[in-house]
Protein backbone atom coordinates (compact mmCIF):
# COMPACT_ATOMS: atom_id res chain seq x y z
CA UNK A 1 0.00 0.00 0.00
CA UNK A 2 1.33 3.76 -1.23
CA UNK A 3 1.54 5.74 2.03
CA UNK A 4 2.84 8.84 -0.34
CA UNK A 5 0.01 8.87 -2.83
CA UNK A 6 0.73 12.73 -3.86
CA UNK A 7 1.02 13.18 -7.72
CA UNK A 8 4.36 14.13 -9.15
CA UNK A 9 2.93 17.22 -11.16
CA UNK A 10 4.14 18.91 -13.96
CA UNK A 11 1.77 21.75 -14.89
CA UNK A 12 2.86 22.31 -18.50
CA UNK A 13 1.60 21.45 -21.58
CA UNK A 14 -1.20 18.93 -19.09
CA UNK A 15 -2.79 16.51 -20.96
CA UNK A 16 -6.80 15.88 -19.93
CA UNK A 17 -6.20 11.92 -20.02
CA UNK A 18 -3.89 9.73 -18.50
CA UNK A 19 -3.72 6.29 -19.39
CA UNK A 20 -1.94 3.88 -16.93
CA UNK A 21 -0.56 1.45 -18.75
CA UNK A 22 1.07 -1.47 -16.92
CA UNK A 23 4.02 -3.58 -18.45
CA UNK A 24 5.67 -6.98 -17.37
CA UNK A 25 6.90 -9.19 -20.49
CA UNK A 26 4.37 -8.18 -22.56
CA UNK A 27 5.88 -7.71 -25.44
CA UNK A 28 3.54 -10.33 -27.75
CA UNK A 29 0.75 -8.01 -27.70
CA UNK A 30 1.90 -4.63 -26.68
CA UNK A 31 2.14 -2.97 -29.84
CA UNK A 32 -1.46 -3.15 -30.29
CA UNK A 33 -2.14 -2.56 -27.19
CA UNK A 34 -0.74 0.70 -27.30
CA UNK A 35 -1.83 1.19 -30.99
CA UNK A 36 -5.31 1.46 -29.95
CA UNK A 37 -4.75 4.53 -27.73
CA UNK A 38 -3.06 6.71 -30.37
CA UNK A 39 -5.62 5.70 -32.65
CA UNK A 40 -8.34 7.12 -30.09
CA UNK A 41 -10.49 9.96 -32.14
CA UNK A 42 -10.10 11.74 -29.04
CA UNK A 43 -6.40 13.03 -28.55
CA UNK A 44 -5.93 14.93 -25.32
CA UNK A 45 -4.04 11.89 -23.46
CA UNK A 46 -0.58 10.69 -22.58
CA UNK A 47 0.31 7.13 -21.99
CA UNK A 48 1.72 6.62 -18.33
CA UNK A 49 3.99 3.44 -19.18
CA UNK A 50 5.24 1.35 -16.22
CA UNK A 51 7.77 -1.07 -16.88
CA UNK A 52 8.02 -3.62 -14.00
CA UNK A 53 11.29 -4.74 -14.51
CA UNK A 54 10.47 -6.49 -17.71
CA UNK A 55 13.31 -9.24 -19.30
CA UNK A 56 11.99 -9.06 -23.02
CA UNK A 57 11.59 -6.54 -25.70
CA UNK A 58 8.75 -4.41 -23.72
CA UNK A 59 10.81 -1.63 -22.86
CA UNK A 60 12.63 -1.43 -26.47
CA UNK A 61 8.70 -1.42 -28.35
CA UNK A 62 7.50 1.16 -25.84
CA UNK A 63 10.57 3.68 -26.40
CA UNK A 64 10.15 3.45 -30.08
CA UNK A 65 6.89 5.59 -29.33
CA UNK A 66 6.88 9.90 -29.54
CA UNK A 67 6.78 11.78 -26.19
CA UNK A 68 2.99 11.21 -25.43
CA UNK A 69 4.45 7.73 -23.97
CA UNK A 70 6.25 8.84 -20.74
CA UNK A 71 7.96 5.50 -20.12
CA UNK A 72 9.17 4.55 -16.66
CA UNK A 73 10.82 1.50 -15.22
CA UNK A 74 11.30 0.05 -11.85
CA UNK A 75 14.29 -1.47 -10.12
CA UNK A 76 12.57 -4.55 -9.78
CA UNK A 77 9.00 -6.55 -9.61
CA UNK A 78 6.75 -5.64 -7.74
CA UNK A 79 2.92 -6.55 -7.50
CA UNK A 80 0.08 -5.39 -10.24
CA UNK A 81 -1.18 -2.87 -7.71
CA UNK A 82 2.01 -1.53 -6.42
CA UNK A 83 2.62 -0.90 -9.76
CA UNK A 84 -0.17 0.68 -11.03
CA UNK A 85 0.45 3.80 -7.65
CA UNK A 86 3.95 4.46 -8.58
CA UNK A 87 2.28 4.62 -12.27
CA UNK A 88 -0.26 6.86 -10.72
CA UNK A 89 2.23 9.29 -9.25
CA UNK A 90 3.07 10.09 -12.23
CA UNK A 91 0.03 11.05 -14.53
CA UNK A 92 -0.91 14.56 -14.95
CA UNK A 93 -4.01 14.15 -16.30
CA UNK A 94 -7.41 15.61 -14.85
CA UNK A 95 -9.06 11.74 -15.80
CA UNK A 96 -6.94 8.73 -14.98
CA UNK A 97 -7.70 5.48 -17.44
CA UNK A 98 -6.09 2.26 -17.12
CA UNK A 99 -5.65 -0.07 -20.20
CA UNK A 100 -3.64 -3.31 -19.59
CA UNK A 101 -0.75 -4.38 -22.02
CA UNK A 102 -2.98 -7.61 -23.39
CA UNK A 103 -5.92 -5.57 -23.86
CA UNK A 104 -7.17 -3.03 -26.58
CA UNK A 105 -9.43 -0.25 -26.94
CA UNK A 106 -12.17 0.92 -29.51
CA UNK A 107 -11.21 3.88 -31.15
CA UNK A 108 -14.24 6.33 -29.91
CA UNK A 109 -14.05 5.05 -26.17
CA UNK A 110 -12.06 8.02 -24.72
CA UNK A 111 -14.64 10.60 -26.95
CA UNK A 112 -17.61 8.67 -26.09
CA UNK A 113 -16.67 8.19 -21.95
CA UNK A 114 -14.87 12.04 -21.22
CA UNK A 115 -18.01 14.16 -22.21
CA UNK A 116 -19.86 12.38 -18.98
CA UNK A 117 -17.77 12.95 -16.65
CA UNK A 118 -17.39 16.72 -17.30
CA UNK A 119 -21.48 16.83 -17.43
CA UNK A 120 -21.37 15.87 -13.91
CA UNK A 121 -19.06 16.84 -11.35
CA UNK A 122 -20.80 14.01 -8.78
CA UNK A 123 -19.88 11.14 -11.56
CA UNK A 124 -16.36 9.97 -10.21
CA UNK A 125 -15.86 6.81 -12.38
CA UNK A 126 -17.43 5.82 -15.97
CA UNK A 127 -17.49 2.53 -17.40
CA UNK A 128 -18.39 0.87 -20.20
CA UNK A 129 -19.53 -2.58 -21.81
CA UNK A 130 -16.81 -4.47 -23.16
CA UNK A 131 -15.79 -7.40 -26.17
CA UNK A 132 -14.53 -10.71 -23.95
CA UNK A 133 -12.24 -12.89 -26.65
CA UNK A 134 -9.95 -15.26 -26.30
CA UNK A 135 -7.01 -17.01 -28.09
CA UNK A 136 -9.49 -19.47 -30.38
CA UNK A 137 -11.07 -15.91 -31.63
CA UNK A 138 -14.51 -16.68 -29.61
CA UNK A 139 -16.25 -13.20 -28.63
CA UNK A 140 -18.58 -12.39 -26.70
CA UNK A 141 -20.06 -8.61 -24.85
CA UNK A 142 -19.70 -8.81 -21.12
CA UNK A 143 -23.04 -7.27 -20.99
CA UNK A 144 -24.90 -9.28 -23.21
CA UNK A 145 -27.29 -10.53 -20.41
CA UNK A 146 -27.69 -8.49 -17.55
CA UNK A 147 -28.44 -4.73 -17.18
CA UNK A 148 -25.58 -2.54 -16.05
CA UNK A 149 -26.24 0.00 -13.48
CA UNK A 150 -25.96 3.65 -13.15
CA UNK A 151 -25.85 6.47 -10.27
CA UNK A 152 -25.47 5.01 -6.64
CA UNK A 153 -23.96 1.25 -7.42
CA UNK A 154 -22.22 0.81 -4.19
CA UNK A 155 -24.43 -1.99 -2.95
CA UNK A 156 -24.15 -4.11 -6.38
CA UNK A 157 -20.15 -3.81 -6.44
CA UNK A 158 -20.20 -5.55 -3.28
CA UNK A 159 -21.42 -9.05 -4.75
CA UNK A 160 -19.73 -8.71 -8.48
CA UNK A 161 -17.36 -6.47 -9.68
CA UNK A 162 -18.90 -5.95 -12.85
CA UNK A 163 -16.49 -2.91 -14.16
CA UNK A 164 -13.76 -3.86 -16.37
CA UNK A 165 -10.72 -2.28 -15.66
CA UNK A 166 -9.83 -1.46 -19.26
CA UNK A 167 -12.90 0.49 -19.50
CA UNK A 168 -12.66 2.99 -16.71
CA UNK A 169 -11.92 6.41 -16.56
CA UNK A 170 -11.52 7.71 -12.88
CA UNK A 171 -11.60 12.08 -12.37
CA UNK A 172 -8.06 12.79 -10.60
CA UNK A 173 -10.02 14.51 -7.40
CA UNK A 174 -11.29 10.79 -6.60
CA UNK A 175 -7.73 9.93 -6.45
CA UNK A 176 -6.62 13.00 -4.60
CA UNK A 177 -9.96 12.18 -1.64
CA UNK A 178 -8.70 8.86 -1.13
CA UNK A 179 -6.85 8.18 2.09
CA UNK A 180 -4.60 5.27 0.30
CA UNK A 181 -4.80 4.78 -4.23
CA UNK A 182 -4.54 0.82 -4.88
CA UNK A 183 -3.87 -1.61 -2.05
CA UNK A 184 -0.32 -3.48 -3.40
CA UNK A 185 -1.52 -6.29 -0.09
CA UNK A 186 -4.20 -7.44 -2.68
CA UNK A 187 -4.27 -9.62 -5.27
CA UNK A 188 -7.63 -10.86 -6.65
CA UNK A 189 -9.70 -7.82 -5.00
CA UNK A 190 -7.24 -4.95 -5.94
CA UNK A 191 -9.82 -3.36 -8.59
CA UNK A 192 -13.16 -4.24 -6.62
CA UNK A 193 -11.67 -2.76 -3.37
CA UNK A 194 -10.91 0.42 -5.14
CA UNK A 195 -14.49 1.08 -6.97
CA UNK A 196 -15.83 0.16 -3.79
CA UNK A 197 -14.46 3.16 -1.64
CA UNK A 198 -14.59 5.50 -4.73
CA UNK A 199 -18.25 4.12 -5.09
CA UNK A 200 -19.36 4.90 -1.87
CA UNK A 201 -18.99 8.26 -1.96
CA UNK A 202 -19.08 9.17 -5.70
CA UNK A 203 -21.91 8.19 -8.46
CA UNK A 204 -21.13 6.33 -11.59
CA UNK A 205 -22.24 6.53 -15.28
CA UNK A 206 -21.97 3.86 -18.13
CA UNK A 207 -21.83 3.73 -21.53
CA UNK A 208 -23.94 0.82 -22.84
CA UNK A 209 -21.99 -0.32 -25.76
CA UNK A 210 -18.54 -1.83 -25.97
CA UNK A 211 -15.52 0.58 -25.76
CA UNK A 212 -12.84 -1.84 -25.13
CA UNK A 213 -11.51 -5.57 -25.91
CA UNK A 214 -10.59 -7.75 -22.92
CA UNK A 215 -8.57 -10.62 -23.55
CA UNK A 216 -9.61 -13.92 -21.38
CA UNK A 217 -6.77 -15.85 -20.52
CA UNK A 218 -6.70 -19.58 -19.11
CA UNK A 219 -5.51 -19.43 -15.79
CA UNK A 220 -2.93 -21.66 -14.65
CA UNK A 221 -3.87 -21.40 -11.60
CA UNK A 222 -6.24 -24.53 -10.01
CA UNK A 223 -9.73 -23.93 -8.83
CA UNK A 224 -8.94 -24.87 -5.97
CA UNK A 225 -5.92 -21.95 -5.29
CA UNK A 226 -8.01 -19.64 -6.22
CA UNK A 227 -10.71 -20.11 -3.90
CA UNK A 228 -8.07 -20.02 -1.36
CA UNK A 229 -7.38 -16.58 -2.63
CA UNK A 230 -10.81 -15.34 -2.74
CA UNK A 231 -11.79 -16.71 0.84
CA UNK A 232 -8.14 -14.69 2.04
CA UNK A 233 -9.40 -11.58 0.23
CA UNK A 234 -12.99 -11.79 0.71
CA UNK A 235 -11.94 -11.68 4.77
CA UNK A 236 -9.82 -8.58 3.88
CA UNK A 237 -12.01 -7.08 2.03
CA UNK A 238 -14.85 -7.24 4.94
CA UNK A 239 -12.42 -6.10 7.70
CA UNK A 240 -11.89 -2.83 5.32
CA UNK A 241 -15.21 -1.65 4.26
CA UNK A 242 -16.05 -2.08 8.22
CA UNK A 243 -12.35 -0.30 8.63
CA UNK A 244 -13.34 2.45 5.94
CA UNK A 245 -17.45 2.61 6.54
CA UNK A 246 -18.14 3.25 10.00
CA UNK A 247 -21.96 2.96 9.11
CA UNK A 248 -21.78 0.20 6.75
CA UNK A 249 -23.84 -2.25 8.97
CA UNK A 250 -26.09 0.20 10.24
CA UNK A 251 -26.65 1.53 6.44
CA UNK A 252 -26.38 -1.34 4.88
CA UNK A 253 -27.97 -4.28 6.84
CA UNK A 254 -29.05 -6.97 4.21
CA UNK A 255 -25.85 -6.39 2.17
CA UNK A 256 -23.57 -7.41 5.11
CA UNK A 257 -25.21 -10.30 6.04
CA UNK A 258 -24.77 -11.18 1.81
CA UNK A 259 -21.39 -10.83 2.24
CA UNK A 260 -20.60 -12.41 5.24
CA UNK A 261 -22.94 -15.63 3.49
CA UNK A 262 -20.48 -15.75 0.25
CA UNK A 263 -17.50 -15.73 2.50
CA UNK A 264 -19.06 -18.76 5.26
CA UNK A 265 -20.15 -20.17 1.52
CA UNK A 266 -16.44 -20.32 0.05
CA UNK A 267 -14.92 -21.55 3.81
CA UNK A 268 -17.60 -24.66 2.88
CA UNK A 269 -16.49 -25.17 -0.59
CA UNK A 270 -12.67 -24.77 0.40
CA UNK A 271 -13.44 -27.64 3.10
CA UNK A 272 -15.18 -29.64 0.90
CA UNK A 273 -12.69 -29.80 -2.00
CA UNK A 274 -10.10 -30.54 1.41
CA UNK A 275 -12.06 -33.71 2.25
CA UNK A 276 -13.70 -32.27 5.15
CA UNK A 277 -17.35 -32.85 4.21
CA UNK A 278 -18.62 -32.77 8.02
CA UNK A 279 -17.07 -29.18 8.54
CA UNK A 280 -18.35 -28.25 5.01
CA UNK A 281 -21.51 -29.18 6.21
CA UNK A 282 -21.44 -27.53 9.50
CA UNK A 283 -20.75 -23.77 7.74
CA UNK A 284 -23.44 -24.40 5.26
CA UNK A 285 -25.84 -25.52 7.97
CA UNK A 286 -26.99 -21.96 8.79
CA UNK A 287 -27.71 -20.88 5.23
CA UNK A 288 -29.94 -23.97 3.97
CA UNK A 289 -33.09 -22.77 4.75
CA UNK A 290 -32.22 -18.81 2.96
CA UNK A 291 -32.16 -20.59 -0.53
CA UNK A 292 -32.89 -23.53 -2.07
CA UNK A 293 -29.60 -23.84 -4.25
CA UNK A 294 -27.95 -24.28 -0.71
CA UNK A 295 -30.00 -26.88 0.44
CA UNK A 296 -28.88 -28.57 -2.26
CA UNK A 297 -25.58 -28.15 -2.05
CA UNK A 298 -25.91 -28.87 1.40
CA UNK A 299 -26.64 -32.60 0.16
CA UNK A 300 -24.07 -33.03 -2.55
CA UNK A 301 -21.66 -31.88 0.29
CA UNK A 302 -21.74 -35.85 1.16
CA UNK A 303 -19.96 -37.13 -1.68
CA UNK A 304 -16.65 -36.73 -2.37
CA UNK A 305 -16.00 -33.40 -4.41
CA UNK A 306 -14.21 -34.49 -7.44
CA UNK A 307 -17.39 -36.51 -8.67
CA UNK A 308 -20.08 -33.75 -8.46
CA UNK A 309 -17.60 -30.83 -9.28
CA UNK A 310 -19.53 -29.33 -12.20
CA UNK A 311 -23.51 -29.47 -10.65
CA UNK A 312 -21.45 -27.47 -7.35
CA UNK A 313 -19.82 -25.04 -9.88
CA UNK A 314 -23.30 -24.19 -11.68
CA UNK A 315 -24.91 -23.98 -8.20
CA UNK A 316 -22.06 -22.24 -6.69
CA UNK A 317 -22.29 -19.66 -9.59
CA UNK A 318 -25.75 -19.26 -8.73
CA UNK A 319 -25.47 -18.94 -5.03
CA UNK A 320 -23.21 -15.76 -5.41
CA UNK A 321 -25.51 -13.34 -6.70
CA UNK A 322 -28.71 -14.59 -4.38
Amino acid sequence: MVEDKEFNDDQLNVPKVSVIMNCYNSEKYLKEAIGSVYTQTYQNWEIIFWDNASTDSSAEIARSYDDKLKYFRGEKTVPLYAARNYALKEARGEYIAILDCDDLWLPTKLEEQIPLLEKDGKVGLVYSDAFLFNEKGKEKCQFAFTKPHRGDIFSELLFSNFINAQTVVIRRKVFEDLKYWFDSHLIWAGDLDIYLRICYKWKADYVDRPLARHRVHRDSATFKKSRECLVTELNLLLEKIYKNFSDFEYKYPEENRRLKRRRDVELSLLDWENGDKTQARKRLNAYVQDRVVYTILYFLMYFPFRYVYYPCLRIYNKSIMA
